[in-house]
């Protein structure tokens, strides 16, 4: 079973809940070896990198197991090990968010270059240079890195960017350190305010995330805790996009609409009609072709988020006119587009930025995936193509996507993996 077969044109409809956010329970698990007692985390999406995940947990020395209903149970009270094997490391970049978290407990941590999807340099020179602020010492060897420190010590950390991975890494290291830290210029996503919300569940003294300003307060000792985790932004984007593509209409449950109110923006710019009910639900109906969305722009949360461009942009590939997309976060973002042009699609790209001009219908073709989002935009633009495709590549979609397919056929699609 490695392809998806998608037959297009088929109209979307009826309800759906949206799973839990991939880029929070990675961040959460890590942060669970904080504490020597049993946590429990909710609402937990069954991807390979929550399996990886925990294989990197129980290769700690920690009890880490997940049910059928999506909670990880997690006891890392016999956490012996420090170290994380090359084999794991290579499976996704997420795992570098452990390095805070095992060098806060063990004093002590190992870890090769990490992994993950090809979109260019993400350099983790943040992550070091904030340790080594906080009183770690470093060495770069043979492809691994060495960390190590006595006792970490807050203090006052300015990041260049606004790194979602170096602020976590340092709210994790920071969580029991000695004293106060205090992150300039951290990033603001959704999911910082999720792991700020799971560390003060298990006693700590975290505040402001969600601002450029994130501060922690060191404690000696962090308790068990359960906690839920949030609603998937991305997924969300894509469920919204691949009706926006294919026409129909769709509730989205278990949403939180203020993590996507870019992406709703650009989808109503689209045509799409949009409504909002509640907090926690959206409604999309897409009875026309869409048109024109201008200019789009990445950019850090609040932003529109680069994760969310592919699939956007499948939507803007049967758009009636030009969309254009400028990539400020990643140099390799665009993957995905030579597969769209396979199925008809008219994109000229220049550097950071690609232009659409919109066709009236895409055509099946046979296409392969080469990282998570470019996976999620094929299957976008196949559900809205004439014709039969066969999407490849399902490791990187299954990284992210909780049995994509199942919810995309609840919803009417014809798709099956073969």
């Amino acid at each position: 079973m490695n392809a998806l077969s998608i037959s297009g044109g088929k109209p979307l409809s009826g309800s759906v809940r949206v799973q839990g956010a991939k880029n929070s329970v990675l961040p959460i698990l890590a942060a669970t070896i904080l504490s020597r007692e049993p946590c429990v985390i909710h609402n937990c999406p069954g991807l390979l990198d929550v399996e990886y995940t925990i294989r990197i947990l129980r290769h700690l020395g920690c009890n880490a197991e997940q049910d059928k209903d999506g909670n990880v149970s997690v006891s890392a009270a016999d956490m012996s090990g420090n170290e994380i094997p090359d084999s794991l490391m290579r499976k996704m970049r997420s795992s570098v968010i452990f390095m805070g978290s095992i060098l806060s407990r063990t004093g002590e941590a190992v870890l090769s270059r990490p992994g993950g999807c090809d979109l260019g340099p993400r350099p983790i020179g943040l992550h070091l240079a904030a340790l080594r602020q906080m009183g770690a010492k470093i060495r770069e060897e043979g492809g691994n890195i060495f960390c190590s420190a006595t006792e970490l010590v807050g203090c006052e950390i300015t990041l260049e960017i606004p790194s979602v991975g170096a602020t976590e890494n340092i709210m994790l290291a920071a969580a029991k350190a000695q004293g106060h830290t205090r992150i300039i210029n951290a990033a603001r996503e959704p999911e910082i305010e999720d792991l700020q919300a799971f560390i003060n569940a298990m006693g700590g003294r975290v505040s402001g995330a969600g601002s450029s300003f994130v501060t922690i307060e060191g404690v000696e000792t962090l308790h068990g805790a359960e906690h839920r985790v949030i609603p998937d932004r991305i997924a969300a984007a894509t469920l919204l996009s691949a009706v926006a593509a294919a026409g129909g209409d769709a509730l989205l449950n278990d949403i939180r609409t203020s993590d996507i109110s870019a992406v709703l923006t650009e989808l109503s710019n689209a045509g799409c009609i949009i409504g909002v009910e509640g907090a926690s639900s959206v409604r999309i109906r897409a009875t026309r072709r869409p048109k024109s969305m201008g200019h789009i722009r990445t950019a850090p949360h609040p932003g529109f988020p680069t994760d969310a461009q592919p699939v956007v942009m499948s939507v803007a590939c049967i758009a009636d006119g030009m969309t254009v997309f400028r990539e400020t976060m990643f140099e390799h973002r665009y993957n995905h587009v030579s597969e769209l042009i396979r199925m008809g699609a008219k994109i000229d790209v220049m550097d950071k930025t690609a232009v659409i001009h919109g066709v009236p219908k895409l055509s099946g073709a046979t296409v392969a995936a080469t990282d998570l989002r470019s996976g999620a935009s094929l299957v976008v633009a196949a559900l809205a193509a004439e014709g039969t495709s066969e999407v490849s590549g399902l490791e990187h979609i299954d990284r992210g996507y909780d049995k994509l397919e199942d919810t995309l056929a609840s919803m009417g699609a014809e798709i099956r993996r073969t």
